[in-house]
């Protein structure tokens, strides 16, 4: 009893004769924590500024008729850091194109540390994610005169595409003896979603940006997210 009360006590104070709750900072100090051995550390010092931690950010994918929210947070130093709560799109390159576009982040799919970060839609660094695919397709309509996607298959392209002056037309072939493009990203374009990995930090930077996962990459992916989907379909 008198060791809980004790406990109890610890987390209240009273001030102007009336009981109020203590504020429990977030600490990022190892002071704290036991040795490896087992044994417990002596707290030599209180609490510093410089060790302070804050919540986590925990940044959601907005869907449409919702605006994006970014926070700015003052750090030690007069630094700033930018706390996104909300994001719809982002940056995401194009390794083998080395091509960068802004696009829409539509769907998580993936999240190797948690699968509660996927069912939340939560933004976080190494997250898979399904962003649009319409930008790129533009762009490789554009740079390699070749349609991928959608409008490809319904040979909408080749019509768009007829008319072409004779520079264009070499300067196109040049490009296109070193074109390759892998099947399975070309089956992702038909979708007109595409697998990318978030390498930014949105809680720090304010901003999502990533990758399209292509190659040995994009086939672990996809068998790990196959091996999840398998192994719910035997839950249910």
């Amino acid at each position: 009893r008198g060791s809980a009360r004790t406990g109890l006590f610890s987390l209240f104070s009273y001030q102007g004769g009336a009981l109020q709750a203590r504020n429990m900072g977030i600490s990022r100090d190892s002071l704290h924590k036991r040795r490896s051995t087992g044994g417990k550390k002596p707290a030599w010092h209180k609490k510093r500024k410089y060790e302070l931690g804050r919540p986590a950010a925990n940044t959601k994918l907005c869907g449409s008729g919702v605006h994006p929210l970014v926070r700015q947070v003052r750090c030690r130093g007069g630094n700033r850091k930018f706390r996104a709560l909300r994001l719809d799109s982002g940056n995401f390159s194009w390794g083998s194109e080395a091509l960068t576009r802004k696009t829409r982040v539509l769907d998580v799919v993936y999240n190797a540390s948690n699968n509660e970060l996927v069912r939340t839609q939560t933004l976080v660094k190494s997250a898979i994610v399904q962003i649009d695919a319409a930008p790129y397709v533009q762009w490789y309509q554009q740079h390699y005169s070749v349609g991928i996607g959608r409008k490809a298959k319904e040979g909408v392209v080749e019509a768009e595409l007829a008319k072409q002056s004779k520079h264009t037309e070499r300067k196109i072939a040049k490009r296109c003896e070193t074109r390759t493009l892998d099947q399975v990203l070309a089956d992702q374009f038909t979708t007109g979603r595409l697998y990318a990995s978030i390498t930014s930090r949105p809680g720090q930077c304010g901003r999502v940006s990533g990758y399209i996962l292509e190659g040995k990459e994009l086939e672990f992916y996809l068998k790990k997210m196959q091996k999840k989907k398998a192994a719910k379909a035997v839950a249910v």
